[in-house]
């Protein structure tokens, strides 16, 4: 007999309605006080009733999101080929971008704010700087999974070298750049919230510090609710797109 096995993103929505129910159920048992933990329909009730607040918060931040995210992908992805198929390279760098990996980049926001001042720009390559170095580390390591072997059959044939990098090469890397494409579009929105708190006079980073200066924890989590969304999207997204490749590939 064949069982139904729920879609994977169900076990997903199943666990966050459990934490909102866990929420609710905490907030009135315990009688907490909205200035402390609102309920969730409070919440839900500050997102019904200002949804163009929400809306034009989320754009801005989106915005941001994509063209810092892709800028910083590109370039990852850019440099990590070029890392991984030069061995020197990768023996000189790979230590540097792993230490930079783990650097936290919000201690270089004052340096961009001094060398770019604030506004649209500087947020973008905030973002981006947040995802280069982990996109790079995955991509990197990506093109060196490809077995020594499939390298000579086609050094035999004397095959060219943008051929093996294109048939050989990014196949086997695939799995990795994928990792690493999911990895850059959760950070992409962290990168973002982190900038409209430092350079940004719009956006959901913004909208939540200022909710926090005038200690309205409803507005925050409502903003908080809708950076999850995007980042939810974005993720499943780039999910949908190492599905499709995985497909086109196998």
């Amino acid at each position: 007999m064949n069982t139904v096995r729920p879609p994977e993103w169900g076990y997903s929505v199943a666990a966050l309605v459990g934490a909102v129910v866990l929420w609710a159920g905490f907030v009135s048992l315990f009688d907490v006080p909205a200035y402390l933990l609102p309920h969730p329909l409070e919440v839900g009730r500050r997102l019904l009733g200002n949804p163009g607040l929400y809306a034009d918060a989320a754009l801005a931040t989106t915005v941001k999101v994509i063209v810092g995210g892709a800028t910083g992908t590109l370039a990852g992805f850019l440099l990590g080929v070029a890392v991984g198929e030069v061995p020197p390279l990768w023996r000189a760098v790979s230590p540097y971008l792993i230490a930079a990996r783990v650097l936290p980049v919000v201690a270089i926001a004052p340096l961009l704010l001094i060398y770019f001042g604030t506004g649209f720009a500087t947020g973008v390559g905030f973002v981006a700087l947040m995802v280069l170095f982990p996109m790079a580390v995955s991509t990197a390591a990506g093109f060196r999974q490809t077995p020594q072997a499939a390298l000579d059959l086609a050094a035999s044939v004397d095959a060219p070298r943008h051929r093996v990098l294109l048939a050989i090469r990014l196949p086997y890397a695939a799995p990795d750049v994928i990792g690493g494409l999911r990895q850059s579009a959760t950070l992409a929105v962290v990168g973002a919230v982190l900038a409209e708190w430092f350079v940004a006079d719009s956006g959901l980073g913004y909208l939540i510090l200022v909710a926090a200066e005038n200690v309205r924890p409803d507005v925050l989590l409502a903003a908080l609710s809708v950076v999850f969304l995007v980042g939810f999207s974005l993720y499943g997204a780039v999910g949908l797109l190492g599905a499709r490749f995985r497909r086109a590939g196998g």
